[in-house]
């Protein structure tokens, strides 16, 4: 998979929480890009069998269910690498300065 700093926002905000339900929208905010630009990349993590996604039960029907994605443990360790790559690349440094 290409390394551009898009992938690089959404593995960063995937991996604040490598355990936990992520929906687009939030996605979209913590990693600071466009749904135009976040949809294809959570396409290619799930075509690639790094995301697992689900539909999350309707809440009293006052809003419709929302899709929510969760890390695979290969996407984890996927996604851990790419990072770790990504910290010896001096395009992404910026992008990884205070990020765990």
């Amino acid at each position: 998979m290409r390394k551009t700093h898009a992938l690089i926002e959404v593995a960063l905000a995937l991996m604040s929480d490598p355990n936990g339900k992520h929906w687009g929208y939030d996605l979209s905010k913590r990693a600071n890009v466009r749904s135009g630009v976040l949809y294809p990349i959570l396409h290619r993590l799930l075509d690639d069998g790094w995301l697992d996604d689900g539909w999350e039960e309707a809440v009293n029907g006052k809003r419709p269910p929302r899709r929510y994605y969760q890390l695979t443990d290969e996407g984890r360790a996927r996604l851990g690498a790419l990072l770790q790559e990504a910290r010896s690349d001096a395009r992404f440094r910026p992008l990884l300065q205070g990020a765990g």
